[in-house]
């Protein structure tokens, strides 16, 4: 969290200018960057980030204050081409996630360029008449001349309120758009208490972090047919918190591949989970590990209403 933003918060009153808060969606084709752009806000982790695409599945408020002014992240899934009712789900979360917003923000790989994925985005933007905010994304990455060329490009496919270039990873130039969207959300008192960051409870962060390491060590396309789900979290007489969570797989031979040799895998995935609890509870924390069975997961409707995810999308 940058200086000027932890030392912004005063409270909700202030007695001294009018508060703002509200919500901003960020919206973009997969791995644009959107949890980067939440996280690098918040000043920690609150959505899981990944290389690979579709990692968000739900939508996921991060919550930080800058100025007088606190801003609502609602990182969305990354828009694409459904093809199961999962992916169906996902798309209709994101779309929902823009209907709630003050501020509809375009999150663009500057890398990946006007791709079709984001083209068919500012369509659907300019059928809904959606002025968006363009943020274009990991421009260390990119040359100039490049950057500038898919700029105008994608102001002349659609109407954006502003242009900002950035690099959610460095945080190189992120102080002017949040100071944007601070000046531009509505006056409003704070929704929620300043010192918190999200308002996913601990043990789905938990859920989450565990995810994310599948995603990391898992290299092949396994982790979408994974879910995980927290079956217990609590605090012991020590101070220490016990979680136990449990994987969930499609099939008998993707449980034998989250194991891994002699449990060797499922242990790798425990232990670094453990440790990024551990570092963002500031906790000790004993972490359990369940790998299970269920088939047909993504036809279950009960995920979907954990995840807030509608299943008849």
């Amino acid at each position: 969290m940058s200086e000027e933003k932890e030392h912004s918060g005063n409270g909700a009153g202030g007695g001294q200018a009018a508060t703002r808060c509200g919500f901003v969606a960020l919206i973009g084709a997969p791995n644009a960057g959107k949890s980067t752009v939440t996280n690098n806000f918040v000043g920690s982790k609150v959505s899981i980030v990944s290389p690979k695409v579709q990692t968000t599945r739900t939508l996921v408020k991060g919550i930080g204050i800058y100025g007088k002014t606190q801003i609502i992240f609602l990182d969305t899934p990354g828009i694409f081409k459904p093809r199961r009712r999962l992916d169906r789900a996902m798309v209709g979360s994101a779309w929902g996630g823009v209907k709630d917003a003050d501020i509809t923000v375009l999150v663009v790989d500057s890398r990946r360029g006007f791709d079709d994925e984001t083209r068919s985005i500012v369509a659907k933007l300019n059928k809904a008449e959606i002025e968006a905010v363009l943020l274009l994304n990991k421009i260390d990455l990119v040359a100039k001349e490049k950057l500038l060329g898919l700029s105008a490009a994608l102001n002349q496919a659609g109407k954006f309120k502003e242009t900002f270039f950035v690099s959610a990873e460095t945080g190189q130039n992120m102080d002017d758009f949040y100071q944007y969207l601070a000046d531009h959300l509505p006056e409003s008192p704070w929704y929620y208490p300043e010192e918190q960051m999200s308002d996913m409870p601990l043990k789905m962060l938990a859920s989450e972090i565990v995810r994310e390491k599948l995603f990391m060590y898992l290299h092949q396309e396994l982790p979408y047919a994974v879910t995980v789900e927290p079956e217990l979290w609590e605090r012991r007489e020590d101070g220490s918190i016990r979680a136990e969570i449990t994987i969930y797989v499609e099939r008998d031979n993707q449980k034998v591949i989250v194991l891994g040799k002699g449990g060797a895998m499922i242990k790798r995935i425990g232990q670094a989970a453990r440790k990024e609890i551990e570092d963002l509870l500031e906790e000790r924390v004993h972490l359990f590990l369940f790998v299970k069975v269920r088939e047909n997961w993504q036809e279950d409707p009960a995920r979907y209403a954990a995840w807030g995810l509608d299943f008849k999308a």
